[in-house]
């Protein structure tokens, strides 16, 4: 049996972006990331570390096809996603990826269970309900699958946001600060949900993080600094 950590999933070959500077006038332009290389492999949890403004967001964005590069390129299973239009980088991130923000990003007019619906929803998938009422109680929200996200304290949203984003069973899971909104304790027990979920499901993990006690639990660390790759752990 073939080991599937070490199938590679993603591929980075040097990736760039750069925007116009806040002098539209001077022409010149301000470089976010700068010639990042690296690759990512199936079942493996990489943390992606650095000071503010070093461009992890950024990249974490281009990983997940949310927005495109100025050069380079990111090959998710074989595919350039950086030569697909929106639409169809939108079909591969509802069909491949899941994705937790700091912010939670629940719909406040939708009860937990409908949050968690949402993406199955969008697939077709006739047994949504199910699937998602499955993954809110293995979250511990059993209780909670008709309260609105204004009902939910901190923890809960964002095991809410978890939830959704493995209902899917993505392949690559993305988390830009996932605790950043939390206190410790409640980081704490988000942490081990995720990496529990991540064990379970082979699924790829990737996040941004301050953190480096967490960072220090993922297989693989990652350091940005100015928008260039200088660490590799």
């Amino acid at each position: 049996m073939v080991d599937s950590v070490n199938q590679t999933l993603l591929v980075v070959e040097s990736l760039g972006k750069d925007v116009p500077s806040l002098d539209p006038e001077s022409g010149e332009r301000l470089v976010i990331l700068s010639d990042v290389s690296l690759a990512i492999h199936q079942g493996e949890s990489l943390a992606i570390v650095g000071p503010s403004g070093s461009g992890k967001s950024t990249l974490l964005g281009l990983l997940a096809g949310l927005d495109i590069p100025t050069k380079g390129h990111v090959y998710l299973n074989g595919v350039d996603i950086t030569g697909l239009n929106e639409d169809e980088r939108a079909l591969i991130r509802s069909e491949k990826l899941g994705f937790v923000f700091q912010s939670f990003q629940l719909i406040p007019t939708f009860t937990a269970l409908e949050n968690v619906m949402l993406p199955l929803d969008l697939a077709s998938n006739s047994r949504g309900r199910d699937i998602a009422t499955g993954i809110l109680r293995r979250v511990g929200l059993e209780k909670r699958l008709n309260h609105y996200p204004t009902q939910l304290s901190g923890g809960e949203q964002q095991r809410v946001a978890i939830a959704r984003a493995f209902a899917i069973q993505p392949e690559l899971l993305f988390a830009d600060e996932p605790t950043g909104n939390l206190d410790q304790q409640t980081g704490q027990h988000i942490i081990d949900l995720m990496f529990e979920l991540n064990k379970e499901r082979g699924t790829t993990l990737v996040l941004v993080t301050h953190d480096y006690a967490l960072a220090d639990r993922c297989d693989r660390i990652l350091s940005l600094r100015d928008g260039h790759l200088v660490i590799e752990e």
